[in-house]
């Protein structure tokens, strides 16, 4: 009886350790998707169906983004300039 547990026990781990080889590949059918640049923003010209828009701000203006992120930067993550 006890033989016939440990070979039953031995069957199912030697079933549960195979079942890990039958993973299908993960491929993307569509090949790579590449990014807009940050800067290009997610509408129109206008920017008008942004609420996540600085004010001011037109889609395509790399200086004026690099100058946002400048700004956040050193006002909201630095503690040395940050008012108490």
């Amino acid at each position: 009886m006890r033989r016939a547990a440990t070979i039953a026990a031995l069957l199912v781990a030697s079933v549960a350790l195979l079942a890990a080889c039958g993973e299908k590949p993960q491929t993307n059918a569509e090949g790579v998707k590449v990014d807009a640049t940050p800067w290009s923003g997610t509408g129109d010209k206008a920017n008008t169906g942004s609420a996540f828009t600085a004010a001011g701000w037109q889609p395509g203006d790399k200086k004026a983004w690099d100058q946002q992120l400048k700004t956040r930067a050193q006002n909201g993550q630095n503690d040395y300039v940050r008012d108490n």
